[in-house]
């Protein structure tokens, strides 16, 4: 992929996002059935409670992530970084209902050209955001050059499900229904129909994996849930 190519995907999706960011909590609690929260706090949880100082969530959206994050008393401050601005003003007023203004900081910014210093947080995160990063192995390498030594870098995503069923009934669950949800709840059809496409061109949890293992992390593991559709692939920046 050219780098004229990797902005024009870039900016598709970011204008994508902005036009469904008010209906994007919904429509993401309908598709996953509610469960998107017990996998998110599964993967919060891989973080060691010990953890202190400020972390980053990557691909923060609305901040869901983020917030999980700072039920951890000792993590003082969360960076939520994502490329869409109307994406990160729901995360704003949602930070504002649940006095967490100070706490949640959201930066509009780039996964692959990260604006902070070496070893700068405690860990990292992404919530289904990694399939739209035009190139994994740089984002990977940017988000471990920030994390201190011993941090913990988790990824929860929809992944390209294994076995003969589920890589034949998910792809065609999420192809169907998708954009008939983002057309009812959001008049969005167009974004809909993007976000099945963006998993079938996505690799395996194994894959994914693979991909942290090459960014340098180690003890990577992978815990699969919704019958292998989903994943949360974890590691740890070497001492």
């Amino acid at each position: 992929m050219t780098r004229s190519t990797d902005k024009d995907r870039a900016r598709f999706v970011s204008e994508m996002f902005g036009r469904i960011s008010d209906r994007y909590d919904l429509l993401n609690t309908i598709m996953t059935f509610g469960r998107h929260r017990s996998w998110r706090k599964q993967a919060v949880g891989i973080i060691p409670a010990d953890t202190e100082g400020v972390a980053l969530d990557i691909a923060s959206g609305t901040g869901d992530f983020a917030f999980d994050l700072l039920q951890n008393p000792l993590i003082t401050q969360v960076v939520g970084l994502d490329f869409s601005l109307d994406m990160l003003k729901v995360g704003i007023l949602k930070a504002h209902k649940r006095n967490l203004s100070t706490e949640f900081i959201p930066v509009v910014g780039d996964s692959h050209s990260l604006p902070y210093r070496n070893d700068f947080f405690i860990c990292a995160t992404v919530g289904f955001g990694i399939r739209n990063f035009t190139n994994i192995g740089r984002a990977m390498a940017e988000m471990l050059r920030v994390v201190r030594p011993g941090g913990t870098v988790v990824v929860l995503e929809i992944v390209k499900p294994l076995g003969f069923v589920m890589a034949r009934i998910f792809p065609m669950y999420f192809r169907t229904f998708t954009p008939i949800l983002g057309s009812i709840f959001a008049g969005e059809r167009e974004a809909y129909d993007y976000l099945p496409q963006s998993v079938q061109g996505f690799i395996t949890a194994s894959e994914l994996a693979i991909a942290m293992e090459k960014g340098g992390l180690e003890d990577v593991n992978v815990d699969l849930k919704a019958l292998g559709s989903v994943a949360i692939v974890s590691g740890r920046k070497p001492s």
